[in-house]
């Protein structure tokens, strides 16, 4: 159910010691061919972390080898010496493997500022490179969580090919990906232009909407590799359809474990005037603290959701607009409707749908609420 499903790859995860509190924390995936076609997709934040600005430009050239990941340290804001742990890992992962230090990628995650231990990462990722297998995808999911309560893995499968995804996640789920680190093999044949053009029409429609907290990370990265193992070329839709099937399916692992969440939330925006514009109205509702909150105490408090939308540039009548939360329709037109007593928000799931009657266009945003749990562990984060 991971990442070495696909035919043509080996993983591994182990503990080197880079977390304070254990547990395993590098992890290597390896692509052993025939082919190394790849492509990635990055933060959109303008502060990179080390192994991002490594990351693009290793990708360049839509050839990867393997993608070393670890936890415990982001590797982000450290200076000279922060990137050369990221370039020496990879001409580490590189002496390992017969590779060229230029197809590695490198991904780190954990607390910005710090320092990452060179001599543990190096020492990990000989122990993970010993022990890479066909069936170590579970162990490399589990070694790039932080804090995360589970791994989050998936599987599609089609007639004679299929892709597999390992994610982690928990928190600064916003645009631009999200605080999350994703690797996708698949074992189809294809160019890295092809595996391009797919990887960034689905993380548009999945990941880049998954709104948890409205912050953005440093470290985002998502990448895909293909092998082609199976031998068999997919039509490029049909492959774009299943890549798309497999990043929701981890953009709602990521959701649900999103850090103190006690409710799931989709906001559906339709009748928008176009795609950009119900996103926006999307996001505004899904990063409004008020509206969070509210879903929180269980309280269907439709008000804040119409306040949210009128902060918004889209195109609509204030007095026009509908909403309905978990499938009551609350405000009609700019006036109440169904009594919000009828709204049920005591389950996880929570669905808002807002109706904007300016147009054809759609799209919904995946967010949580805002809880006591979310504010105690980011508040104690760094101890």
């Amino acid at each position: 159910m991971s990442v070495t499903h696909p035919l043509g790859f080996e993983a591994a995860g182990v503990a080197s010691g880079l977390k304070s509190k254990g547990g395993k924390d590098v992890a290597l995936v390896v692509n052993r061919g025939p082919a190394l076609a790849a492509a990635a997709v990055f933060t959109s934040n303008r502060a990179k972390a080390n192994p991002v600005i490594w990351s693009q430009q290793a990708i360049s050239d839509g050839l990867i080898t393997a993608v070393v990941l670890n936890s415990g340290g982001a590797n982000c804001y450290t200076g000279a010496a922060g990137f050369r742990v990221t370039h020496s890992t990879a001409e580490h992962a590189a002496s390992l493997l017969g590779a060229s230090a230029g197809d590695i990628l490198v991904c780190s995650t954990g607390i910005i500022g710090e320092q990452l231990d060179l001599a543990k990462v190096t020492a990990g990722l000989t122990e993970a490179a010993a022990l890479l297998d066909s069936e170590g995808g579970e162990d490399a999911a589990v070694a790039i969580m932080t804090t995360d309560t589970h791994p989050k893995q998936a599987v599609v499968a089609r007639d004679g090919w299929s892709i597999g995804g390992m994610a982690k996640g928990a928190g600064m789920l916003a645009p631009g990906l999200a605080t999350m680190l994703v690797v996708i093999t698949t074992d189809a044949d294809l160019s890295s232009d092809q595996l391009d053009t797919a990887l960034r029409g689905a993380t548009r429609v999945t990941f880049d909407r998954l709104d948890s907290d409205g912050a953005m990370s440093t470290n985002d990265t998502v990448v895909l590799l293909a092998s082609a193992a199976s031998g068999i070329a997919p039509d490029p839709a049909g492959f774009a359809e299943a890549l798309h099937e497999l990043c929701s399916d981890l953009a709602a692992q990521l959701q649900q474990d999103a850090e103190g969440a006690a409710h799931d939330i989709t906001i559906e925006v339709v009748g928008a005037a176009t795609e950009d514009e119900a996103v926006e109205v999307g996001r505004a509702v899904a990063r409004n603290n008020l509206f969070k909150t509210a879903v929180f105490g269980n309280d269907p408090n439709w008000g804040r959701v119409l306040a949210a939308v009128g902060t918004t540039h889209a195109a609509f009548d204030p007095y026009d607009i509908d909403v309905s939360m978990n499938g009551v329709r609350v405000a009609h037109a700019g006036e109440p409707d169904q009594s919000r007593d009828l709204v049920d928000l005591t389950g996880r799931a929570v669905h808002v749908l807002i109706d904007l009657h300016a147009g054809e266009a759609t799209a919904s945003i995946r967010t949580n609420d805002l809880t006591h749990d979310y504010v105690h562990e980011n508040s104690a984060y760094s101890s």
